[in-house]
């Protein structure tokens, strides 16, 4: 008898984990003793939100981040191989979803593992769903390119998509570049183009404002270093 993958998402913000977790997926992952996990010491204090019946120094954690090896997956399933239930954690939001992790799952499948995932908060299907945007139809592309030549010409790349497919364009960037990608975006797209910041998703101070490019030339928010996401649809 193998155990179970279970994908366990983890808050995105300081708000009350009743708000985001529903109490039977806390008491699940608090009966889970092995986990999967970018970092130990961040996920031992969310987990200590749960009341896990391990006591939080005997549970068995392995790492898995953006420098693990894809020749080191296998030996992460081990424990579920033989025979325990083992939670791969998220830092915040879903399990590979913008997040390590997927590499792990798809080898799950491989080995017959059944994988479980959890209820919890993404911030990308948060945002699209609170923008009034095309949900039927809609692409995430992660971080766009640095530079800006190459991320000017990613955005008209995308904005150009969304008008042929009249998909809606969903991406991130590092908190800290957030405020030059919002104005390389105003300067870019076209006046009709409709543009979604969603920033602080579950906080207290969570802000979500869709609005055209040009109503946003008139009134551009600041969101240096706050966690955005961006959604375009032309």
């Amino acid at each position: 008898m193998t155990g179970k993958l279970y994908l366990v998402p983890a808050p995105i913000s300081e708000a009350d984990i009743a708000w985001v977790l529903p109490a039977a997926v806390q008491q699940c992952v608090a009966e889970i003793s092995h986990f999967i996990v970018e970092h130990p010491k961040t996920a031992r204090q969310f987990l200590k939100q749960l009341h896990c019946k391990c006591p939080l120094q005997e549970l068995n954690m392995q790492t898995l981040n953006e420098h693990t090896r894809a020749k080191d997956l296998l030996s992460l399933l081990d424990p579920i191989l033989a025979g325990h239930d083992v939670g791969l954690l998220s830092e915040a939001g879903c399990p590979a979803v913008a997040d390590p992790g997927a590499g792990l799952v798809r080898l799950a499948h491989q080995k017959n593992i059944p994988v479980v995932p959890l209820v919890g908060p993404s911030s990308i299907l948060l945002a699209l769903m609170a923008s009034g945007l095309n949900g039927q139809q809609f692409a995430f592309h992660g971080y766009l390119p640095v530079e800006n030549t190459a991320r000017a010409s990613k955005i008209r790349e995308l904005e150009k998509i969304s008008i042929n497919l009249k998909q809606t364009q969903i991406f991130i960037e590092t908190p800290y570049r957030n405020q030059k990608l919002l104005e390389q975006l105003i300067k870019v797209c076209n006046d009709s183009t409709d543009l979604c910041i969603a920033t602080d998703l579950t906080f207290d101070r969570e802000m979500i404002a869709t609005k055209s490019i040009k109503e946003w030339r008139h009134s551009l928010p600041d969101i240096n270093k706050i966690p955005s996401i961006f959604l375009l649809q032309g």
